[in-house]
């Protein structure tokens, strides 16, 4: 209101007021009504309720302002003691300096926080002295005030600050930096596993230690595996212990010449028969930390004896290794199964480097990171992924719930990524398939499954095999099919597999596997919620009754040196038919939904012969529909495109044997 009009009407008002004062003085006799007395009455009430009302307004105005001001002053003090400062940059470009508006709002801003710390001291109200000196910038304070909610004791508090602050993108590098320096261990776990969190809310690990001098990274990585215990292990253990410490790098450099390999000293380890594997020294060790990271103890010792930041070193020198790395992020991974371990990996500094592992295109460094962030976040997983147990959706925290988990499990000579890759040229079955990281971008049931179906958990599990015993690693016993569906049937359980309706899917001795693994899982009570919640299973060119390959060689080493996993596989396997007459009578009791694939072509056995790996005969299980396809063994679980009939009729069998789940 101008002030000119406001003036007038508070002369008005007061000319008013007098008027019917010396009217009220003048009269000689009481007046008939009540006419002027009910007027001022009006004026009262009018005026009080404009007074009351603004007092309420100022009154909650202020409340308010000082509800958003009310900072944990702890965090506060905290940062104030850290050894640096930030430093508020000026922008020369004169379109972003703020106006004249802005500036008194802030200045008006400063003088409301100034009068209620001054009355706070008075009144002893929630507002610290600590934090009474502070000035804290108006635009700041949603990153205290994030940081405090991040601390709250309610559950949903902290995880909606954590999600608040991986949806923020327009914050300054300076805020990203407070939040990564205050936040405690739990909070940039989250971030870490959100999939919109900027990297800048990560700090870069510390500095590494210092070799020691006149060593390598491979002396000192064997230094570590040497003062792991060497007793009471398995006979895996000690072979993959022994391989690593028997080899000498500079010996073996001096007496073969000074070959290279990417550790800088060091030659690949010559194996029996003259034969030399593409593997180092590093490897080798790395392959026996891995058995021993399986073990808690061992774990504490890797930790107490500098092994996360050697690991580190490692990691950050061989980043063209993808499988140097990929065995490293798995003893890393078995490391944080222990929660007593937390601290020590995150304040190492893996964080900042499994949050930009996380954003890789690489299906396979994606995973190997979701599994160990996954491990150490136990805010929102309950589960433990243990080693070969990776998920592939969802790999980031989300909102969405969860009502069925989906599995696959690969057969021989397959893997956790590669066996469920887009169909691509034919394949030599003995060949190993390339190291190059393009070959493992696409996987269907991550990219297509998971967006076809986003409220499934979908998990790939991986496990060693082989065609030949020429260079066995470990006792036969352990690479059977009894042996190994037990192993996975604990590793799946930890996973929490049973605790949801859960759908099989399976290729080769993979669909053997899960057969066992379920016949296990009936005969121990603790592992009934697997076959209570065991919806439907799906076998592609799974060999019931055998397979050729068993009858075939490539060369003299398969004909002499066949692998356990390929006896078994023989068509008068006495194991095989067993397990084939137990399950047909256990599914059809159990009334399990089946669906089988097989192939039609030949696949090629090395580079001379053609084989039909798994015949119709074989494939048919007994129950539920056979599919014939035309490919071969390697493909039929390898679809061309999302619109393929092989694909279409594996997403209309989940969607119908989940279908009462995924409604509810």
């Amino acid at each position: 209101m101008p002030p000119a009009h406001s003036k007038r009407r508070r002369m008005s008002l007061a000319a008013y007021c007098v008027i019917c004062c010396r009217r009220m003085g003048t009269s000689t006799s009481p007046p008939k009504n009540n006419t002027y007395w009910r007027d001022i009455r009006n004026i009262i009430k009018f005026t009080g309720s404009l007074i009351l009302g603004g007092s309420l307004f100022i009154t909650y105005e202020v409340l308010a302002l000082k509800k958003s001001l009310t900072l944990d002053t702890q965090v506060v003090e905290r940062e104030k003691m850290k050894s640096y400062i930030y430093v508020h940059t000026v922008s020369l470009d004169k379109r972003e300096n703020p106006g004249i508006t802005y500036q008194a709002r802030k200045e008006l801003h400063k003088a409301v926080r100034k009068v209620l710390a001054t009355s706070a001291r008075m009144l002893r109200g929630p507002f610290a002295d600590t934090f009474s000196t502070v000035d804290v910038e108006d635009h700041e304070c949603a990153v205290w005030l994030l940081l405090r909610k991040s601390r709250s004791e309610d559950r949903a508090a902290r995880l909606q600050a954590v999600q608040e602050m991986s949806e923020t993108h327009h914050w300054q590098d300076y805020q990203y930096r407070i939040i990564a320096q205050a936040c405690d261990l739990r909070t940039l776990t989250g971030l870490a596993r959100s999939k919109e969190s900027d990297l800048r809310f990560f700090l870069r690990p510390p500095p590494l230690p210092s070799l020691k001098e006149d060593s390598s990274i491979e002396e000192e990585l064997r230094q570590l595996l040497a003062s792991l215990p060497q007793t009471e292990l398995d006979e895996c253990i000690q072979y993959f212990t022994s391989l690593a410490l028997s080899e000498s790098s500079q010996s073996l450099a001096a007496q073969k010449g000074g070959l290279w390999c990417f550790g800088g000293n060091g030659l690949p380890y010559a194996e029996s028969f003259g034969e030399v594997p593409s593997a180092t020294v590093e490897m080798f060790c790395l392959e026996a930390l891995v058995k021993h990271s399986e073990i808690p103890t061992h774990c504490d010792k890797i930790e107490a004896n500098g092994g996360l930041q050697l690991l580190q070193r490692l990691y950050q020198l061989h980043k063209d290794y993808p499988k140097v790395q990929r065995n490293i992020m798995r003893i890393l991974g078995n490391m944080a199964l222990n929660e007593h371990l937390h601290s020590a990996i995150v304040h190492s500094g893996w964080v900042s480097i499994l949050a930009e592992a996380m954003k890789s295109q690489h299906i396979m460094e994606a995973s190997h990171a979701a599994r160990t962030l996954a491990n150490l976040d136990r805010e929102t997983v309950r589960d433990k992924y243990q080693d070969g147990v990776y998920v592939l959706h969802p790999q980031h925290r989300t909102s969405q719930p969860i009502k069925a988990d989906v599995l696959f499990i690969h057969g021989l000579m397959g893997a956790a990524f590669k066996t469920w890759r887009q169909q691509d040229n034919d394949q030599d079955l003995t060949e190993n398939i390339s190291e190059d990281e393009t070959k493992y971008t696409t996987c269907w049931p991550k990219s297509w499954l998971a967006s076809d179906c986003p409220a499934l958990r979908i998990i790939s599990v991986e496990y060693d095999t082989s065609l030949s015993d020429w260079r066995a690693r470990c006792p036969m016993e352990r690479k059977s099919i009894a042996f190994r569906s037990n192993e996975l049937l604990r590793k799946l359980r930890a996973a929490g597999v049973g605790d949801r309706p859960v759908v099989w899917v399976s290729h080769s001795m993979g669909g053997l596997l899960v057969k066992k693994m379920l016949l296990e899982a009936s005969k121990k009570p603790e592992m009934n919620t697997i076959i209570n919640n065991t919806r439907g299973i799906i076998f592609y060119s799974v060999p019931h009754h055998g397979s050729h390959l068993a009858e075939y060689s490539v060369n003299i080493r398969y004909l002499l040196f066949p692998s356990l996993e390929v006896k078994e596989l023989s068509k008068d396997s006495p194991a095989l038919k067993t397990l084939q007459d137990d399950f047909l009578e256990f599914a059809k009791d159990k009334n399990f939904q089946v669906l089988s694939f097989v192939e039609t072509l030949p696949t090629y056995i090395g580079s001379m012969i053609k084989l039909h790996v798994v015949p119709l005969e074989s494939a048919d299980l007994g129950i539920g529909d056979l599919i014939p396809v035309d490919v071969n063994h390697l493909n039929i679980c390898k679809p061309k495109k999302k619109d393929a009939f092989l694909y279409q009729r594996t997403l209309q069998f989940i969607r119908d044997a989940l279908a009462k789940d995924l409604e509810n």
